[in-house]
């Protein structure tokens, strides 16, 4: 005779069967997002991990649906992230969205067991709302953004302007923040007339080659200067896309000049009240990179922050 025992799915199998299923599912729903230009709206970063997480909830005989989602998401993000390459970037920037998907859906599931009621369809509907955003135009709150940096420079104004006349220095260390996302290798063109062009080339990322960013001035007066962009291939355009930059200087004193730099572009990612602050963050960083970097005289680089 049989033993029964022997024919019996173990709870690790059941586990090994269910991530299977899990991550096929999400390999086709990433592809799929991906083909209908979705890779960058909230289905893709919310949708997607509210998807994974109700079905390793309901994978067969989890003791915790909150340790079972825990576990699948981070395996799926180990497995995925050495295949993207530098795109793991990406796979940072979103894993604070999939776990805290993933765990909202979890401790709905396990509190609604404890009461033994039917919970997955009211998890899916509650979170459908806040996948739409970037799908459907009327859930999606305004991308402009524009974020403004004042720093005091030790320089002349004639100083400022004489530099900011040129291209910028790279070799001023990138802030911390800059560093995750493809950085400025080289920077050519001078000039602060209306017409002049400088451009910014950009490393690669995720297997894209590299690329420029080319901004055109478009307004110049005594003390400010407007660019704005020609065009970009960077890879940067996946996240912002530049719409202009507003340079501000004005004497303080001899050797004293304030200057403002504001940066203006469209956020790229959504939901916005995830992406929105950190690109914000970003991009004031990259403002105070250009105060130091474009708007310092090289020899007194470093010492233009208050």
């Amino acid at each position: 005779m049989f033993n029964n025992n022997e024919h019996k799915i173990t709870p690790s199998q059941w586990s090994v069967m269910s991530l299977v299923v899990v991550s096929t599912a999400g390999s086709l729903l990433y592809r799929l997002l991906r083909h209908q230009h979705l890779g960058h709206s909230a289905a893709m970063f919310l949708g997607l991990p509210a998807v994974l997480a109700i079905l390793l909830a309901a994978a067969p005989r989890p003791r915790s649906a909150t340790g079972a989602i825990v576990k699948g998401l981070t395996l799926m993000l180990l497995v995925v992230a050495p295949l993207l390459g530098e795109g793991w970037i990406c796979i940072l920037i979103a894993s604070p969205l999939f776990y805290a998907v993933g765990i909202g859906v979890g401790v709905a599931v396990d509190w609604q067991r404890r009461r033994k009621a039917a919970t997955l369809s009211c998890v899916a509907v509650l979170l459908l709302p806040f996948s739409l955003e970037g799908v459907v135009p009327q859930w999606t709150f305004p991308r402009l953004q524009t974020v403004s940096v004042t720093r005091v420079v030790n320089a002349s104004p004639a100083a400022v302007e004489q530099s900011l006349a040129h291209s910028p220095q790279l070799q001023t260390p990138l802030p911390l923040g800059m560093r995750l996302f493809p950085r400025p290798l080289a920077a050519w063109g001078d000039g602060l007339a209306v017409g002049d062009v400088r451009a910014v080339h950009f490393a690669g990322a995720e297997g894209h080659s590299p690329g420029d960013l080319r901004m055109k001035v478009v307004a110049s007066g005594p003390g400010y200067v407007r660019t704005a962009p020609v065009d970009d291939a960077s890879k940067l355009m996946q996240w912002a896309a530049w719409t202009g930059s507003d340079v501000e200087w004005k004497p303080l004193d001899a050797t004293h000049t304030q200057v403002t730099w504001r940066l203006s572009f469209e956020r790229e990612l959504d939901p916005a009240w995830y992406f929105a602050p950190l690109e914000r963050a970003v991009v004031r960083e990259a403002a105070e990179y250009m105060i130091a970097a474009n708007a310092t005289p090289q020899r007194e680089a470093g010492d233009g922050r208050r």
